[in-house]
């Protein structure tokens, strides 16, 4: 088994990459499997929150096998890098926060990975690196999701130089969110985990749909969108139930 999902409980799932004698590394029988188990998740209705991690301590995933890699021609290559892709977005059209937890090196398409989550809380011991220019291919397919997290000059430094950036670098580049000791990296991860089990379902996923919407839509069809997304939340009951929990006299 390549990819373990693990139900926590209280819609809670941990989707887990698993191959740490390969340092999780990104194989085909690999990709298929997380595109299945994204989309099975994706049609959870009772999903609210997925924490995608690597296996082992050591490293969150080595990226795309080399092995693999090496082996490839120009259609099989096309086939390998749109399996990918399609891994890839798989995990980030969850309809939930999906929170990615960074314990070590996350290298070429992992950061790519990484990159298609909506929360990133990494351990001091992370590294991150987009070295494929260095093995003679291009960054490609969600590599065009790192401007819009860090900006295009730092996006670009990384695809063209190679060059291996440490957690603190990250975090300051504004890749990841919260960057944390070894030793406290579980405990950030569920306190995040926790803060949005603490908020309205079907809100959460409506304003995760929203802020998608954002990167792609202009600003005033996104304000659209967005108004309509008020008005069709009165069309639950969660409005009345969690400002009931407000507003209550104690």
């Amino acid at each position: 088994m390549t990819i373990q999902v693990k139900d926590l409980g209280s819609g809670v799932v941990s989707l887990k990459l698993d191959r740490p004698e390969k340092r999780n590394a990104l194989n085909a029988e690999l990709v298929a499997s997380l595109t299945k188990s994204a989309h099975d998740l994706a049609n959870n209705d009772d999903l609210r929150v997925v924490v995608l991690e690597g296996a082992g301590d050591r490293v969150f995933s080595a990226g795309a096998d080399i092995n693999e890699l090496s082996s490839l021609d120009p259609n099989s290559a096309r086939t390998f890098i749109t399996n990918l892709y399609g891994a890839i977005q798989a995990v980030r059209d969850i309809p939930v926060p999906v929170i990615c937890k960074l314990q070590g090196p996350c290298i070429g398409g992992a950061m790519e990975l990484a990159a298609a989550c909506d929360l990133r809380v990494t351990s001091t011991k992370a590294t991150f690196c987009m070295p494929e220019v260095r093995v003679g291919i291009p960054s490609v397919i969600q590599a065009v999701l790192l401007p819009r997290l860090m900006g295009k000059g730092r996006a670009d430094w990384l695809v063209l130089s190679g060059d291996v950036i440490d957690a603190q670098t990250a975090y300051e580049w504004n890749f990841i969110e919260k960057l944390v000791t070894p030793k406290d990296l579980d405990a950030t991860t569920d306190e995040a985990v926790q803060s949005i089990l603490s908020s309205a379902p079907q809100a959460v996923r409506t304003q995760k749909e929203l802020c998608r919407g954002w990167d792609d839509q202009s600003t005033s069809d996104a304000i659209t969108a967005s108004i309509d997304a008020f008005a069709a939340s009165y069309g639950t009951s969660e409005p009345a139930d969690y400002l009931a929990k407000m507003t209550k006299k104690p």
